[in-house]
């Protein structure tokens, strides 16, 4: 009977490695490779990473169409996007998807914790109305990063389209050339500038291509350098000049807002001094004297 169970597990074992060997051959092999080759597992890693991404895109775009949209709300949100950064056909959806998804998991973790037996209607109702604001104020807070990234490296993208100009460049290439040199420096400007030289190639005109640089960015210097840019094809004066000055500018106005910011530390240190300095100061000084009027008290006055 012993022999008969051993013989049975045995060959149960073999039919199941089979099986693993047959079904499960090529993820064997990519383990395999990744034990082998560290590359490829950090390629694995990041081909599981994007299909994790594209995953998760998928079914916040299926849950978008529960909520209600109109089209020019649709449009406002997918500028807000591109000024984000995020340009993909799907971005809109995933942003939809959130603000029904984010509201369920606040419910969802409030119903867990038990926060909601307290005051049911406030809880769900304060979950659902932050977790529908909170895709909101995230894409705004990326939006303002975003342009203050690119509101700081305007003036060395100048800088250096000035220099490949005045090396006898065009703008096209000194605008391809300084992509190139600022990509790792820059990266946020320099892939904004990247669209406007594929516009260029696509056979967009240069000053429609500008104008929409300064359209999907929404800074107010970069829609100076447009304009300057423009005037100057438009006039025919030399834009190497024209760009040299507008970049000292951008630098003069840089020093003044640091200045500005400087001036007002002055001010905005009166809260902490008043709310935390102070209080620990008054402690320190008056706290044993404190103690000594108390002993004081309770010696001539106990009698």
């Amino acid at each position: 009977m012993g022999y008969a169970v051993f013989a049975f597990v045995v060959i149960f074992l073999l039919i199941l490695s089979g099986g693993l060997l047959l079904f499960y051959r090529e993820a064997m092999l990519q383990r395999v490779a990744t034990v082998i080759s560290p590359e490829s597992k950090q390629a694995s890693l990041i081909s599981t990473i994007q299909q994790t991404g594209f995953s998760i895109g998928g079914v916040l775009g299926s849950i978008e169409k529960v909520l209600p949209k109109s089209v020019e709300e649709v449009g406002v949100v997918q500028k807000r996007l591109i000024r984000a950064g995020y340009r993909e056909d799907n971005a809109v959806k995933i942003f939809y998807g959130t603000k029904v998804a984010v509201p369920v998991l606040l419910c969802l973790v409030a119903f867990l914790t038990g926060l909601g037996s307290y005051s049911p209607f406030f809880a769900y109702a304060t979950s659902l109305g932050l977790g529908f604001l909170v895709p909101d104020f995230a894409l705004g807070h990326m939006i303002t990063k975003r342009q203050s990234k690119i509101r700081r490296g305007l003036a060395d993208v100048i800088d250096l389209l000035v220099i490949c100009i005045e090396a006898g460049l065009s703008l096209d290439q000194a605008v391809s050339r300084t992509t190139d040199e600022l990509k790792l420096a820059q990266p946020v400007i320099c892939d904004e500038l990247t669209l406007v030289v594929l516009e260029q190639r696509a056979g967009r005109g240069r000053s429609e291509a500008w104008r929409n640089f300064a359209i999907r960015t929404d800074v107010d210097a970069v829609k100076n350098v447009v304009g300057v840019l423009v005037q100057s094809e438009k006039f025919g004066t030399s834009i190497a000049k024209s760009l040299r000055v507008h970049s000292d500018t951008l630098r003069t106005q840089r020093r003044q807002k640091v200045e500005e910011e400087a001036a007002k530390t002055t001010v905005k240190l009166v809260f902490p001094l008043v709310f935390f300095i102070f209080p620990s100061i008054f402690l320190v000084t008056l706290g044993p004297a404190v103690l000594i009027m108390m002993e004081s008290f309770d010696k001539y006055f106990a009698r």
